[in-house]
């Protein structure tokens, strides 16, 4: 006749189990996220954040500069606006310094 698990092989097993669980579910959620990140991703790419609607990448001082489309705004990728600001030395210096952190 097989001997009943005591109290601490009960708790221990369960421990383990809690732990397998714990990390499928955590690694489960961790692939959702990136998989929604990338959805978000494709779904907004080249598209304005003001109205949705396509950028067009204009050549702006050998730079590329996105435009909208429909509401002609006028969007700036990472270190652009620093870029821009050094090409137009009168008066844009201490209109974009309000912009920097």
């Amino acid at each position: 006749m097989p001997d009943k698990p005591s109290e601490q092989e009960q708790e221990y097993f369960a421990r383990i189990e809690y732990e397998q669980r714990k990390k499928s579910e955590e690694e489960k959620q961790r692939r959702l996220a990136e998989e929604e990140k990338k959805r978000l991703k494709e779904l907004h790419h080249m598209r304005c954040p003001k109205c949705g609607m396509q950028l067009i990448e204009i050549d702006y001082s050998s730079m590329k500069v996105d435009k909208c489309s429909n509401c002609e705004g006028i969007w700036l990728d990472a270190g652009e606006l620093e870029a821009i600001s050094r090409l137009e030395k009168k008066g844009l210096d201490k209109l974009f310094s309000v912009f920097k952190r």
